[in-house]
């Protein structure tokens, strides 16, 4: 039985749901919390960022144009199991002829930092990449001095392979293969 391409599989409006969020397709409602996401200081020091300076009506008119026409990637929306948004989870730079695809991931609210939530959304939606699709290797980018990201990524199977200067910032480079992915684990 032929395997669909992570395009075809990532396309469709899928729901996953792991122990403590829900992984859904974003929606134009999450444009206000990703505004404020992206205008925090603090959080975008993490994403290695500049705040923005559009305005919200900017913001979601780029928003909703993203929305109706994607890039090749493909982006979550993370929120509790009692629907509460509370960050985002992206694949991008998908690669199928080499296998992989880059991963970004963000929890914006901070009443839910340090309580496994962002762990418990990669470790979803790794089950879901590597048992629906033929990519074989997922790989992130974390700034060097993040030691609290890096930790959770190291919980969830990533390992530092590789290292990456880009303007001011200094990343770590850090991947996981099919082969090395933990077991989803029993709710």
């Amino acid at each position: 039985m032929r395997r669909p391409s992570i395009f075809e599989v990532l396309t469709r409006p899928l729901i996953l749901v792991g122990n403590k969020v829900r992984l859904r397709p974003k929606r134009l409602q999450d444009a206000a919390n990703d505004y404020s996401w992206r205008r925090d200081i603090e959080l975008c020091r993490l994403d290695a960022t500049t705040p923005t300076l559009s305005s919200f009506e900017e913001h979601l008119r780029g928003y909703a144009e993203e929305l109706h026409h994607p890039s090749r990637g493909y982006r979550f929306a993370i929120e509790t199991l009692d629907g509460r948004h509370i960050g985002n989870c992206s694949y991008f730079n998908i690669d199928e002829t080499k296998g992989g695809a880059e991963l970004g991931i963000m929890i914006g609210d901070r009443a839910y930092w340090d309580q496994g939530y962002g762990a418990d959304a990669i470790l979803t939606s790794l089950d879901h990449i590597f048992s629906q699709t033929k990519l074989e290797r997922i790989y992130l980018k974390t700034l060097n001095w993040n030691v609290r990201a890096q930790k959770c990524f190291e919980k969830c199977g990533f390992a530092p392979c590789g290292q990456l200067i880009h303007g001011d910032h200094s990343f770590i480079i850090m991947e996981i293969s099919r082969s090395a992915k933990p077991q989803k684990q029993a709710k």
